[in-house]
């Protein structure tokens, strides 16, 4: 029987996100990123029925860059994932990290009542788990 104590995402997670409106031009959105060093940007909601919404560096890249579309013409509502894949902060880290690999990402946000309280990653989660005690 395994007694390691279990790691909550909440425990792993970081707080490496900023959170813009999705009509915010994908110019605006890469000197966001390049002022706070950031990787993930999240889509704010529009209504309380509404979902959050996420751009990744990779998108940008992928949706923008490697179409040869201008940043400054495309909004992010036109290449984010919504609704993006989220999860709760007291799962364990071990779900977490098998719920990325059911589905095939890397990162998700934390979301408790509808408000984010961070991001989690593969790498926050090797990072925690390698620093769990015996």
């Amino acid at each position: 029987m395994n007694t390691s104590p279990i790691i909550q995402v909440q425990q792993a997670m970081n707080d490496r996100f900023i959170i813009c409106d999705g009509l915010e031009t994908v110019a605006a959105a890469i000197e966001k990123i390049k002022e706070t060093g950031v990787s993930t940007i999240i889509v704010e909601k529009r209504n309380d029925n509404d979902e959050y919404g996420a751009v990744f560096l990779s998108d940008i890249a992928k949706k923008v860059i490697a179409t040869d579309r201008s940043p400054e013409r495309v909004n992010l509502y036109e290449i984010m994932t919504k609704p993006v894949l989220s999860v709760l902060p007291d799962m364990d880290v071990r779900y977490c990290a098998r719920l990325f690999e059911q589905f095939g990402i890397s990162r998700a946000p934390v979301i408790k009542d509808h408000n984010i309280l961070g991001m989690i990653s593969y790498s926050n989660i090797a990072l925690i788990s390698g620093n769990k005690q015996p």
